[in-house]
């Protein structure tokens, strides 16, 4: 199985990302932008690729429109090997008129998909996480183990274990129990410190994932982490992976080791699309040896007249005539006008900042205007009274109005 051809991968994109809104309010949670140009949903898919598993089924459902869009658009592999494709599929309400009602409902809904592939293992991975993971080396823990099924596991310092849903497992890594948000979390089994947290991406057997999936939807269980794989672990052999024992290729020594963030809410989405800023980021975009793919885009180069940038990502067709910019955003096809400032902001694609504008610690969604001498982010009861503003300060400007809307952007 070195080359992977035993391995289906499924991608499970139908997170509604209610705690991401107002970025989710047209849109599913992975398919709110990244960085300069990629949407969160690049990382699995591009840890899946990079991986040498090429048999990808991604199944789509809230608000999904931009989400297929873009995997159209971005994700097409070369159709002279049937065995390479990435797939998507919304809810086919096969066994009746309701979407998929849980992790473990979405998969088991597609069942005729995994039978129809015949592969060996199927490789269950969440699209919400930003991170690099390298599958082989789970795959052959798995292999190794001889598991029915493994969990990809999270070390975190055990103070912090309690927002998590815990695996205790004992010293060869065979899970026990799990536990979720425990007050007292069990630590790992080699390191009194820290506890495993997982991470919601599994490896299965694919005989015993099919069989899993069978007895819950009997037993009316829809959810892989509490219906699933508790059972499993009273009668198979269900193993955590430790996801700090991953390398991969062409990591930089000043980079986070085992970077992995789960960007569910706006603070955690700005906090990690700052963490890939700077010269040296504590997460590097820049890695040919582990690329993150995406869209295509084929616009012009950004341009500049009279800019002063200091860690910035600057995307494709971005137009800025006079500008201060510090640790800052900026995606394709935006115009920056005379005399504007922006401070730790992000600011999505097609937007339109007016001179004179300030900009600090704001999140401008697509096809937005700012007004001349506007001031976002400086007056926190101004702010809410027009946008949502996070707990920590963080002003969210939402998607402009359709008739607005540039027209070469959608959600």
């Amino acid at each position: 199985m070195s080359l992977r051809e035993g391995v289906l991968g499924i991608v499970l994109a139908g997170g509604e990302g209610t705690r991401l809104s107002p970025l989710t309010a047209e849109r599913s949670k992975p398919a709110v932008p990244f960085s300069g140009r990629y949407r969160i949903v690049d990382f699995a898919l591009s840890n899946l690729v990079n991986s040498g598993i090429y048999s990808i089924y991604v199944l789509v459902q809230y608000k999904s429109q931009s989400l297929i869009e873009h995997i159209r658009e971005a994700w097409v592999l070369g159709p002279t090997i049937p065995s390479h494709f990435i797939t998507v599929v919304p809810p086919q309400m096969r066994e009746g008129p309701e979407w998929f009602q849980g992790t473990a409902d979405a998969v088991y809904q597609n069942l005729a998909l995994i039978e129809a592939n015949a592969p060996d293992v199927v490789a269950v991975f969440g699209a919400d996480h930003v991170y690099r993971m390298d599958l082989r080396q789970m795959i052959d823990f798995h292999l190794a183990c001889d598991a029915d099924a493994t969990v990809a596991a999270l070390p975190v310092p055990l103070a912090q274990a309690s927002a998590f849903g815990v695996i205790d497992c004992d010293a060869a890594s065979r899970i026990r129990a799990f536990v979720e948000k425990p007050p007292a979390p069990p630590a790992m089994p080699n390191d009194p410190t820290r506890a495993y947290a997982s991470m919601g991406n599994y490896i299965f057997r694919t005989s015993t994932l099919i069989e899993a999936l069978i007895e819950a939807r009997d037993r009316s269980g829809t959810d892989f982490g509490r219906d699933v794989l508790p059972r499993l672990l009273q009668t198979r052999r269900v193993f955590a992976y430790d996801f700090a024992l991953n390398v991969c290729p062409g990591m930089h020594r000043y980079e986070e080791a085992n970077y992995w963030r789960d960007v569910g809410t706006i603070d955690a989405y700005f906090d990690a699309t700052m963490d890939t800023l700077g010269v040296e980021p504590r997460f590097d975009l820049m890695n040919p040896r582990w690329p993150i793919r995406s869209s295509n885009y084929q616009g012009p180069p950004a341009s500049f007249g009279a800019a002063h940038l200091r860690d910035c990502d600057i995307g494709a067709g971005v137009l800025i005539r006079d500008a201060t910019l510090s640790r800052s955003v900026v995606r394709a096809d935006t115009l920056i006008g005379h005399d504007v400032v922006i401070e730790d902001s992000i600011v999505f694609d097609g937007c339109t900042i007016g001179d004179g504008a300030r900009i600090r610690r704001a999140i401008i969604d697509r096809h937005n205007t700012v007004a001349p001498g506007a001031h976002i982010g400086y007056n926190r009861s101004e702010d809410e009274a027009r946008y949502t503003v996070t707990e920590s300060g963080i002003a969210v400007v939402p998607l402009a109005p359709l008739d607005q809307r540039h027209p070469r952007f959608g959600s």
